[in-house]
């Protein structure tokens, strides 16, 4: 049962996703946990300046979470579980958001949950979506690969070495529009650090608009290096699209070295357009388990897009 909730953890955030959440409540085989984050960033690029030139290149993008997760022992063959996590957004309306909200129960034969929660390709495409500023655009062909999906429905268990997850988007009814979807993927870790994983998105995003996608994804850990892979090809009614994000990170003491390669290509009656292309490399430092700061660098490869500086301090709790 406790494996099923292990690896939800990686990629539906189970966790609040710092290692400073506290326990304020433990009593009858219930346990509710709280942790966030306070996060003070800004972005420098001229496309922050608008179309019309209106505004500054200067963008403050500082934002704060919360989370409450809990879990409840219902007998040795159950376990109930659930998260509530928001976001808000430190701009003149203080805008706030619901990240995830889900409940659903571990079993001896994996954990069933529905709510908002990521897509079962999340454990594929976290393999290179690693850094804090930047990256994660690339293979995200249609809407049902995502995280933060609502009206989903998933299932994950582990077997052995084997980590499986399958979910089922249902329509919007708030979009109006037909954007159900079926997803399945599994990964395989490897006793000596290396990770493989597949698999297949099916649906439509939006009405008569079919859309399927195929994932790949390669990762390796050796001592303080980390390098990881992800593809994707697929196609969005008429469009068929390709894309793939490259990742690696060294890490020295409390400094961590990273840097990504995103790229991503439509092609439409013979004609094909680069949607995304771009490197970025990042610099983090980490004071202890709670505080770290960051600098990131995006470098553009379209001529249309402006290069970014992105930077921040981040304080877990």
């Amino acid at each position: 049962m406790q494996k099923a909730a292990v690896v939800a953890a990686i990629f539906t955030c189970l966790s609040t996703g710092t290692a400073t959440a506290a326990t304020v409540y433990d009593n009858n085989d219930t346990v509710i946990e709280l942790g966030g984050r306070a996060e003070a960033r800004f972005n420098l690029s001229k496309e922050n300046k608008g179309i019309n030139n209106d505004s500054n290149e200067f963008k403050d993008k500082s934002r704060a979470r919360l989370a409450l997760k809990g879990k409840s022992v219902i007998n040795e063959q159950l376990t109930a579980f659930g998260k509530y996590e928001a976001e808000i957004s430190d701009n003149k309306d203080s805008t706030i958001t619901t990240r995830y909200l889900y409940a659903g129960l571990d079993t001896d034969f994996g954990a069933f949950s529905y709510g908002k929660q990521d897509s079962a390709q999340v454990m594929l495409t976290d393999f290179t979506d690693i850094l804090s500023t930047f990256g994660g655009d690339a293979v995200d062909l249609v809407d049902g690969n995502k995280d933060k999906r609502e009206n989903n429905f998933l299932y994950v268990s582990e077997f052995n070495n084997v980590a499986i997850a399958t979910n089922y988007i249902t329509e919007n009814n708030n979009d109006a529009k037909d954007s159900d979807s079926y997803g399945i993927a599994a990964q395989y870790s490897f006793p000596f650090g290396l990770n493989l994983g597949a698999g297949y998105i099916n649906g439509n995003d939006g009405v008569d608009i079919d859309a399927n996608q195929f994932n790949f994804a390669i990762s390796y850990e050796f001592n303080n290096m980390y390098a990881g892979a992800t593809y994707a090809n697929g196609k969005h009614g008429d469009v068929d699209l390709s894309g793939y994000e490259l990742a690696a990170a060294y890490t020295f003491n409390q400094f961590t070295a990273r840097g990504v390669y995103n790229f991503q290509q439509s092609e439409i009656n013979n004609a094909t357009t680069d949607e995304v292309d771009y490197f970025a490399l990042e610099g983090l430092y980490k004071f202890n388990q709670s505080l770290r700061t960051y600098i990131g660098y995006k470098f553009q490869q379209l001529d249309e897009k402006d290069d970014e500086l992105q930077a921040g301090i981040r304080y877990d709790f």
